[in-house]
């Protein structure tokens, strides 16, 4: 293969252009032996009301150019192509079938999101074209009976629900608990966890309110909140709505105990609300934190550091979406790896359901990455945290949700 190799520039992101880096796989049907090349397609928001998981994209780029430099993987390079979706599912669909159709990628990996992998979840099982690696804690992704060529990656949200609602009724079995939850699979999907941990302590929730990711605004449903009399709230929301609900608490002077999910919690989500306001605040985690000084001199951070240096500089390190990245990126690696000289759609997604024990340096001490072809919920254990102003720090046990609440 010809090292005709080019990084995605943000002009080209933005705009939703494709930019090439290497690895190969084609899809339903297989490849020869003889194929140089893997090609992954990916979808992300480069734009639009979820523009802050760019970075996905962009160290999924920067991590597969390294790849490429180090030689590819058993002698493959890749192709990485990604397009933006806005987070508009339309417009998933749009891209999705450009990927499939027209760029003929091996799978689309580590696509961003339940709404928007939700719209494509048919369309890549009727193609049988792995969807690989969702970046979302939807449990629909985990249905290897139904949707054979799909896979999620993140703890579920249920057992984040669970995990929120068990350390509640440990601490404040009198609370009056406020929820704001964004209307789609992704807030359904905690609330359920949530309202089944609770149990027969359901009518402990006072208020719970949605917003769509289109509302420009949630501070009406937050005054809501307030107004119920909540002394817990508990958001389940996307970063910039995670920002506006601790702005508006603030400014109401309310200090209700605050649980924000994981995908909104990561320090640089929380700058734009000002990271004293969000002091307090307690959420989950299954990987380690680049803004815990106790991982400071921690092998896997140098390692992530030099790679960052090197293949994308304006990373924002504090941003643990970038550690998350590239977790999952290593895990296709693995998963390539696996593969051997047979790199067909069917080999992939086979390869994916059998990962065992694979622990990435970056994910907390004692969890670990495990798949078989009828468990397709990679990881399934995670640890509760809390903002100390500056970081987050870790208590309570590694909670293991791979069994019914």
């Amino acid at each position: 293969m010809s090292r005709n190799v080019h990084s995605i520039s943000r002009r080209d992101l933005l705009a939703g252009t494709a930019s090439s880096v290497g690895l190969a796989a084609l899809g339903g049907r297989a490849i020869a032996a003889t194929s140089d090349e893997i090609k992954i397609g990916n979808i992300c928001a480069y734009s639009g009301p979820a523009g802050i998981y760019a970075i996905l994209g962009k160290l999924a780029d920067a991590y597969f150019r390294m790849i490429n430099d180090q030689g590819g993987i058993n002698g493959r390079k890749i192709k990485f192509i990604s397009y933006d979706d806005a987070y508009s599912p339309p417009k998933t669909v749009e891209q999705a079938r450009k990927l499939v159709e027209g760029d003929e990628v091996d799978l689309i990996f580590f696509p961003l999101g339940a709404p928007t992998n939700s719209a494509i979840m048919k369309y890549m099982n009727i193609k049988k074209v792995p969807q690989l690696f969702i970046a979302s804690g939807a449990t629909k992704f985990g249905d290897p009976k139904n949707f054979p060529w799909t896979m999620g990656f993140m703890p579920r949200y249920q057992g984040e629900g669970r995990a929120f609602a068990k350390n509640i009724l440990a601490t404040q079995p009198d609370a009056k608990i406020g929820i704001l939850y964004q209307n789609d699979d992704f807030g359904r999907d905690v609330l359920k966890g949530f309202k089944d941990q609770l149990g027969e302590k359901a009518s402990m929730i006072v208020k719970e309110i949605p917003y769509e990711s289109t509302d420009p605004t949630i501070d009406g449903q937050i005054l809501q909140i307030h107004s119920a009399g909540a002394n817990v709230f508990m958001s389940m929301t996307t970063p910039k709505f995670a920002a506006q609900a601790i702005r508006k608490i603030t400014e109401l002077g309310w200090k209700p105990t605050h649980y924000l999910g994981s995908n909104a919690s990561s320090v640089a989500s929380l700058k734009p609300a000002g990271l004293e306001n969000a002091k307090g605040i307690i959420s989950s985690a299954y990987m380690k934190d680049s803004n815990d000084p106790m991982w400071k001199d921690d092998p896997a951070f140098k390692t992530l550091n030099a790679f960052l240096d090197k293949y994308y500089p304006s990373a924002d390190r504090s941003d643990s979406y970038g550690v998350n990245a590239f977790i999952v990126c290593q895990t296709m690696t693995q998963v390539l790896k696996q593969c051997g000289s047979d790199v067909s759609r069917a080999n992939i997604m086979k390869q994916a359901a059998n990962l065992k024990d694979f622990a990435p340096d970056l994910l907390l001490p004692g969890i670990k990455v495990n798949t078989s072809p009828t468990d397709y919920y990679p990881i399934e254990q995670l640890q509760l945290i809390r903002f100390n102003g500056e970081g987050y720090e870790k208590f309570g046990p590694v909670i293991d949700f791979s069994q019914p609440a």
